[in-house]
């Protein structure tokens, strides 16, 4: 027997992701809680809100959300990007975590966050 789920129901959980996430930061490990993403391992932080996304949309293998490119974003730390999170509204909650390309950065210069995906992948 196949596997399937809707696309409405990936939808769903993807414009939670887009409308709850507010805070998304730059982090030099990953985090899996809030206060990781938002103290112990952030290097830079950028408010967002829903119309910094694009989405959902059709992934490779499901559906997708993209966190749209944020520019000249402030460095508070120094360290080496490993990760990006988001986090809610609440400034409870981590929402989401994904890779990036590693990269010094230095407290007080600038960072850009490219565009970056969160994919809800179909069952296998």
């Amino acid at each position: 027997m196949a596997k399937s789920i809707a696309d409405a129901v990936f939808d769903a959980a993807l414009q939670y992701i887009e409308d709850n996430t507010t805070l998304v930061t730059v982090c030099s490990s990953q985090p899996t809680t809030y206060t990781e993403a938002s103290a112990t391992y952030k290097l830079a932080d950028i408010v967002v809100d829903a119309a910094d996304f694009t989405g959902p949309a059709n992934g490779t293998s499901g559906r997708m959300t993209t966190l749209n490119q944020q520019a000249d974003v402030t460095v508070d730390s120094s360290g080496t990007a490993q990760h990006i999170a988001g986090c809610n509204s609440a400034g409870t909650a981590l929402l989401w975590v994904t890779t990036c390309t590693s990269q010094v950065l230095t407290a007080g210069n600038s960072v850009t966050i490219p565009a970056t995906d969160i994919q809800l992948s179909d069952p296998t």
